[in-house]
């Protein structure tokens, strides 16, 4: 738990920078706030001491600590300032003191909150980067075992109880403490009967409203793991909003999200009925104690060991100090739901990404001569395997196609070149040299994945396009566009190539958002191409606009073809059988239908001429 609060401290880098001006609007802060509660004493000893007799004082009094000090030192300002007494004159005096002393506690107070505000909003932003950086860093294989919803809660709704952790290590040191301690400085000095008394209840408050803090780290941290669930089921919902209409399911997904919502609301009210109840209990025991001390410190004033100003005094700063002590403690409570948040923070920073594999890795400068499969095997997690002794070659410039029965192995095959994943045993080499050992972005930069799952982004159309080539000009995209068979429906929109295309594109047909991750991966002019099943969505005449725009896309380079439609890829170069995760069989099309193994069986059954 420390060794997490001390790494969330890290975010906060330079601390010094905001923690050394903050101690000083702290310090001074405290004393001036509680020298305006000191005031009491000469306003109430000038007004209603019928006593009271005026003394000058010509030389500034020694420091000490009572009330004696405090009047002294007022009767040497006041001959300063003037040349004879007259209780207007120290009236006046007195509300310019109280005035400028609450200006001061005020301004320093302002100055203290706006630092902690600059070290929220910095450590706020370094904690965000740092998170989005990991997530976008990590392997494709992360994803597959994470829901979305509980990624995006940790990026903000667990970022934002960790800033308040991190913000309120400063208070919990400095201005909280100090006002505490001013408060008790003065108390001793006006009466240490009463402050002994003080010293004796005020442990007992903090034992009691810390007992209610130290039951909130559990459930705060269901509440943050709740939240995710929260997030993940209102965005698959969000995302899936067609099926769920078109399988009349809208009050099944209704109740999921209620039933969630529910357990959300229950543990964030038993979190709120503990939070809420120490500022009645702190209030009620201050109270009590006020009660105890009126009876104890009207004694003292009877006997005349304190004179009725300093108890006045004495009882508005106590009833003054129970609040730092109740904001002390509650500034502990968000420290501990915010390294309950923190550790779930640190669960996607610790996991291992990309950029950790890229040490001592070779930059790939172009394919040379083959992509070579020898015996891979994979399996997600350690369960079944998915692919069993792969073995084949794809060589430079050809074309390779994967084909078999669904749920084969063949897209798991695709994904294993850009390192996706990497294989459980057996290896993939480019140029002789393994993947591992390549650089994940120069090998990215060589290749371009092309699948029936368009992925496009709420962005304009040549935002989409240009986003494998952000210096690409306007005439470069237009080209890619017109390679693609997408320059004639992208002219045809509002605002041409301008246009924003919603999320995910919903804004276009199936056919057109393929045409437009085609023209994507024209622009980028990629050494291997990967086709994972890219016209198996599309209706009769979208299939042949991007078949046609594939079909220029594959000239000249190294490519690697899913296919459901065979009828696309006879005249591929090698065609390879996977069926269950095992290479069935390759060779030419004319070969395997000389064979009359699985392929022919395939290209039977698709009625293929």
């Amino acid at each position: 738990m420390f060794k997490t609060y001390l790494r969330l401290l890290g975010f906060a880098k330079p601390i010094q920078q905001y923690a050394i001006p903050y101690f000083v609007y702290s310090l001074l802060y405290a004393l001036f706030n509680s020298c305006t509660f000191l005031l009491i004493i000469p306003i109430l000893n000038t007004m209603f001491d019928s006593d009271y007799a005026f003394r000058t004082v010509n030389e500034l009094p020694p420091l000490e600590l009572n009330s004696e000090y405090l009047t002294t030192l007022f009767n040497y300002a006041y001959t300063q300032l003037f040349a004879e007494f007259r209780i207007e004159n120290v009236l006046i005096l007195l509300a310019g003191i109280a005035v400028a002393s609450s200006f001061l506690s005020n301004l320093f107070r302002y100055l203290g909150a706006w630092t902690v505000e600059k070290l929220r909003t910095r450590t706020l932003q370094r904690i965000r980067n740092e998170m989005f950086t990991r997530v976008m860093d990590m392997h494709a294989g992360y994803f597959s075992d994470q829901r979305k919803g509980d990624i995006i809660s940790k990026i903000t709704s667990d970022v934002n109880v960790v800033q308040f952790c991190i913000t309120n290590t400063l208070q919990v040191a400095f201005r909280e403490p100090f006002l505490i301690l001013f408060y008790l400085i003065m108390m001793v000095g006006i009466s240490w009967e009463l402050s002994l008394f003080s010293l004796f209840y005020l442990p007992v408050v903090a034992l009691l409203i810390g007992s209610i803090v130290k039951r909130l780290r559990h459930p705060a941290l269901t509440n943050q793991q709740r939240m995710g669930e929260l997030v993940s089921a209102l965005d698959e919902s969000l995302a899936g909003i067609k099926v769920i209409k078109s399988y009349n399911a809208a009050g099944y997904i209704k109740r999921k999200f209620y039933d969630l919502n529910a357990d959300l609301s229950r543990i964030t009210l038993s979190m709120a009925r503990r939070q809420q109840l120490a500022s009645p209990m702190s209030e009620f025991l201050g109270i009590t104690a006020v009660g105890v001390m009126l009876v104890f410190g009207g004694a003292l004033v009877v006997k005349g060991s304190l004179d009725p100003g300093g108890f006045i005094a004495f009882i508005a700063m106590f009833s003054q100090i129970t609040r730092p002590v109740r904001t002390f403690i509650d500034q502990f409570a968000n420290i501990n739901q915010g390294i309950a948040a923190g550790e779930r923070i640190f669960s996607i920073i610790d996991t291992r990404s990309e950029i950790e594999d890229k040490q001592g890795a070779i930059e790939l400068q172009g394919l040379k001569e083959s992509i070579e499969f020898r015996d891979v095997h994979f399996t997600y997690d350690g369960s079944r395997e998915v692919i069993d002794g792969a073995s084949f070659e794809i060589r430079r410039g050809q074309t390779v196609a994967l084909v078999g029965p669904s749920g084969g192995g063949k897209s798991t095959l695709s994904e294993l070149i850009p390192r996706f994943y990497d294989p459980t045993a057996g290896d993939i080499l480019i140029d002789g040299v393994s993947l591992r050992d390549y650089c994940q972005e120069s090998l990215r930069a060589h290749l371009s994945v092309v699948s029936q799952d368009t992925v496009l982004f709420n962005d304009t159309i040549e935002g989409n396009i240009a986003i494998g080539k952000p210096d690409a000009t306007h005439e470069e995209i237009v080209r890619a566009a017109r390679i693609a068979n997408a320059d004639e429906f992208i002219r045809e929109t509002p605002d041409g190539y301008a246009t924003n295309i919603g999320d995910r594109g919903a804004k276009l047909s199936g056919g057109q958002r393929q045409r437009l991750s085609i023209a994507r991966a024209i622009l980028k002019n990629p050494d291997i191409l990967i086709l994972d099943e890219a016209t198996s969505a599309l209706d009769t005449e979208s299939e042949k606009l991007v078949q046609e725009a594939l079909n220029k896309l594959l000239v000249g380079r190294t490519s690697l073809v899913i296919a459901h439609r065979l009828s696309t890829i006879h005249n591929a170069d090698r065609i390879v059988v996977v069926d269950h995760g095992r290479i069935a069989e390759q060779g030419t099309h004319a070969e395997l239908m000389a064979r009359g193994g699985i392929y022919a069986k395939l290209i039977e059954m698709q009625s293929f001429e």
